[in-house]
């Protein structure tokens, strides 16, 4: 099936770079990249040159999302595909391509009008990635940078754009999480990863709830969060375990307002002929708790 094989890369645009680089580098344990423009912060999680690039601009919330399509035949069809779907599609140039460290660039909208980027060949780095804070390393393989929870009135507009990418439901999960407010997300995956894209209806005033990044030892969890509490960065949700991708992680909101979800031991789906899509009736097995309802349950 033709499509994207995984989530590459994310971009940012933040009011505050330099928090961003104490937030990211001395809490999160990640890398810096090399070779951005000037201004911009890129990041690393792997062998590859940025997964993250943290652009300067006043939004605050996610800018951009590259998507690998695999090879240039797979990059062609979708494009083709999209274009005969009547979805604008552009080409990007060369100058961008480069910026964003891939050979080929296209990019189009989704129905929330976040900006889609889809590309081959995102640039390895010069040098291994080393971090001493996440000794275990990040898990990316054939998952990449991990999955993106995205808030939009029209789930199911959102759902079929992207299965036109090749996208496959993995499940869904329903909750009344308070009085009259039902929580009903979709998730989707496009290779092992039990899903790198997820999508809910709800309240939000951010174009991108959370990022999930994915340490490869639960231990890298603990210390993460340690260090978070020692910077005094606030939780959005405490230490818990989500019932359909098994994750244990905890949330932590970024500079830009938005969360970062850091978690390991996330479940994958082997294969999807015999995949059974189920529906859930909770967000968390446990945990996850908002972090004043534990400082009330602690006092």
């Amino acid at each position: 099936m033709n499509g994207v094989i995984e989530l590459g890369y994310l971009g940012i645009e933040a009011t505050d770079i330099p928090a961003w680089e104490r937030f990211a580098l001395d809490q999160l344990g990640l890398q810096r990249g090399d070779g951005a423009a000037q201004g911009t912060l890129a990041l690393r999680i792997d062998d590859r040159a940025q997964r993250l690039v943290i652009e300067p601009g006043p939004a605050d919330d996610m800018a951009f999302a590259g998507y690998d399509c695999g090879d240039d035949r797979a990059l062609e069809v979708l494009v083709e595909t999209l274009r005969t779907e009547g979805l604008e599609v552009e080409a990007c140039t060369d100058d961008l391509a480069a910026r964003r460290r891939v050979r080929r660039l296209f990019a189009t909208r989704d129905p929330a009008g976040n900006r889609i980027e889809l590309y081959v060949d995102l640039a390895r780095a010069a040098t291994p990635f080393h971090s001493d804070l996440v000794p275990s390393g990040f898990f990316t393989s054939d998952g990449g940078l991990g999955h993106t929870f995205l808030p939009h009135g029209d789930r199911q507009a959102m759902v079929d754009f992207y299965a036109g990418l090749g996208f496959r439901i993995s499940d869904y999960i329903r909750e009344e999480v308070a009085p009259g407010m039902v929580v009903d997300g979709a998730f989707m995956h496009c290779n092992g990863r039990h899903h790198t894209i997820a999508f809910a209806a709800f309240p939000s005033p951010k174009k991108l709830h959370h990022l999930m990044l994915q340490a490869n030892d639960r231990i890298d969890v603990g210390r993460a969060h340690d260090r978070v509490l020692a910077a005094h960065t606030p939780l959005s949700a405490t230490l818990g375990m989500h019932p359909n991708d098994l994750m244990f992680s905890f949330y932590v909101v970024t500079p830009s307002g938005f969360s970062i979800e850091f978690g390991s031991g996330g479940r994958q789906i082997e294969d999807d002929a015999s995949w059974e899509v189920v529906t859930y009736d909770c967000l968390s097995l446990w945990g996850h708790k908002p972090p004043a309802q534990l400082v009330a349950a602690l006092s």
